[in-house]
């Protein structure tokens, strides 16, 4: 017995190694590669390598900031770098890491569908994070340019065509050949939003039926917007929309309006506030959003009481407003009630829609009964905190200066986007410094072009954004060029997201150490001005946001980096693995202290597609 005992032993080990090895090799390639795995697996974001090598990507965010010396700053640590990445399985090619519904089944996160938690951001843990190259379809084409784009896509980028068949009745989308043509319509607006617009413009008796009210009417919330061709047909009024919808049923609107070169965004109406601030917009639009408005004490139309400026219109079109039937009758009777001890007045009433308009001061709620519901919120809540923050049934007192001029003091568009607004105050910058910011700025953006030079023609470019947007003088520079730009400000800096939208801009918050809240191939063009400095101080993976970076690119768009130059010169070297190349590199001015040790890196990402792995095509 123990000779056959020691004969299986010999035996075993080597079989055992064997096997050790089999399930190595089935790990990497199922794990890494992503592109054999079960469905369950969707959702996993595979580990940022490199940064867990060399130390710097940690998971425990109480160990952030230890290490005394800054990777950028590493010498000898090329063979760490990856000389390509892997191809993400074709199933991810519209991953949004946040927002992955598969994400929220394997990690079972107990939500309360009935409060739309299931549609708000959860971000896998970072190792869990995708170390792969989003691709696009296949047969991928470079966009339509704008302002062709706002009426047709090529149906190969977005091959969904559920939305052109759901809503045929509607005009929301037809499809034409190899193109999705956009009508104009939506579901309460069947024969096209200009003529829906004007009509909202007539309601409130506004000068020509234009809806800008001259200028005063500038900054739109567009709530649960479908492919957003209200904010498209806004545009031509010289009124900017924020078009916002859930990742839900109708997944591929909120992609199809940014496709179309249109303002939008991933949110919704849930359990957190909307990552904008405190009287960010003049206007809030809710057309058969299917929003139950009067849910928890009516915690979701006093969000949007806490975004509209003093003076705001809300219009509401849909059946509640018109029809006759019992329960219709019960929702307005008690949305009408609501909306009257919040202090807000019917502005007019015609068809099937209504429009309300919020009080310019302070005074109807001080005369409002003691015990009055809803409350006003307690001196301690900031308004203007939003980055995961919950959402109280109260109303947001103005501040002030509010109340002492009456209103928010804004300019009309287009003064109001150079004028120096109220709230620059806050941050205890005068006037003299935001004329400063603007000047410096707008020679930023000259210099950029130049270095752009022949890469770019009038209409090449239309969705960017300004990864740390400051006071927005970024994009306030640009104003001259056919694009509109998602300034986004970061949630752990100065809150100044309310000086852009007082300027007549929009943008959102992020955490740049996570994942933005939208579809890949979206942005023709970010603008990176010292974020990966911050993101080190933080000790988030600088590779994790290259390839966060890459799937919001579109093929063909351009990154300008400005930043340290030991982080240019670590970026520089990820360019082969990420298929970018560099368009040009220079130095940040010389006559400013501030930039003394900036450099600027310009790259355009090339076009490659799936079915020719990572062949470049273009």
């Amino acid at each position: 017995m123990r000779g056959r005992d020691g004969g299986q032993k010999k035996h075993l080990v080597p079989s055992l190694c064997i096997g050790f090895l089999c399930l190595i090799v089935l790990v990497l390639y199922y794990g890494s590669f992503g592109t054999q795995g079960q469905h369950a697996n969707s959702a996993i974001e595979y580990g940022t390598k490199f940064s867990r090598t060399i130390g710097w990507s940690s998971v425990d965010n109480s160990e952030l900031g230890k290490s005394d010396e800054s990777i950028f700053s590493q010498e000898g640590d090329d063979g760490l770098l990856p000389k390509s990445f892997p191809v993400c399985d074709d199933r991810h090619s519209e991953l949004i890491p946040c927002l992955d519904r598969n994400l929220i089944y394997q990690t079972r996160l107990k939500l309360d569908l009935s409060l739309m938690e299931h549609y708000e951001r959860h971000c896998p843990q970072p190792e869990k994070r995708y170390n792969c190259l989003i691709p696009p379809p296949t047969s991928y084409k470079v966009p339509i340019k704008w302002p062709q784009s706002r009426d047709e896509v090529w149906q190969v980028n977005i091959p969904h065509t559920h939305l052109a068949h759901e809503k045929s009745d509607q005009n929301w989308m037809v499809v034409k050949g190899d193109k999705i043509v956009f009508p104009g319509g939506g579901t309460h607006f069947h024969y096209g939003a200009d003529k829906y617009i004007s009509h909202i413009a007539n309601m409130l008796n506004f000068s020509n039926n234009i809806l800008n009210d001259e200028g005063r009417l500038r900054t739109v919330l567009d709530v649960g917007c479908g492919v957003a061709s209200f904010g498209g047909y806004l545009l031509s009024s010289d009124i900017i929309a924020m078009s916002l919808a859930p990742n839900d049923v109708h997944q591929n609107q909120i992609q199809f309006a940014l496709e179309r070169g249109i303002p939008a965004y991933l949110g919704v109406l849930g359990t957190k506030r909307l990552p904008y601030p405190s009287r960010s917009f003049e206007f809030a639009h809710c057309s058969r959003c299917r929003i139950d408005w009067l849910q928890r004490d009516g915690i979701l139309l006093l969000e949007l009481d806490r975004l509209l400026r003093p003076g705001g219109y809300f219009a509401y079109s849909s059946p509640e407003a018109y029809a006759q039937d019992e329960e219709d009758l019960r929702i307005w009777k008690h949305m009408s009630a609501l909306v009257e001890r919040m202090c807000w007045k019917i502005a007019a009433k015609k068809n099937q829609t209504v429009i309300w308009v919020k009080p310019l001061t302070n005074d109807c709620y001080m005369k409002r009964a003691p015990g009055t519901q809803p409350p006003l919120c307690k001196s301690n809540n900031d308004p203007d905190a939003v980055w995961g923050v919950p959402m109280e049934a109260c109303i947001s007192p103005y501040s002030e200066q509010i109340q002492r001029d009456g209103g928010s003091g804004l300019a009309p568009w287009p003064a109001r986007l150079t004028t120096p607004p109220p709230r620059l105050a806050d941050f205890g910058i005068s006037t003299d410094m935001f004329e400063k910011d603007m000047e410096i700025w707008h020679q930023r953006v000259d210099s950029y072009w130049s270095l752009l030079g022949s890469k770019i023609m009038p209409n090449t470019l239309r969705n960017v954004m300004d990864m740390k947007a400051n006071l927005g003088s970024f994009a306030a520079a640009l104003k001259e060029v056919p694009v509109w730009v998602m300034n986004v400000v970061p949630e752990d800096g100065p809150n100044t997201l309310k000086i852009i939208y007082d300027r007549g801009l929009i943008g959102t918050t992020h955490d740049w150490c996570e994942a933005f809240s939208t579809y890949p191939r979206t942005y023709d063009f970010l603008h990176a001005w010292t974020v990966f400095s911050d993101i080190e101080k933080k000790g988030c993976s600088a590779e994790d946001l290259l390839l966060e970076m890459d799937r919001i690119l579109r093929p063909t768009g351009f990154v300008i980096f400005r930043d340290k130059k030991p982080i240019i010169a670590f970026i520089k070297k990820y360019l082969p693995a990420l298929h970018w190349e560099s368009v040009a590199t220079a130095d940040a001015e010389a006559n400013s202290d501030l930039e003394d040790k900036e450099g600027i890196l310009v790259i355009q990402k090339k076009l490659w597609l799936i079915d020719e792995g990572t062949k470049d095509s273009a």
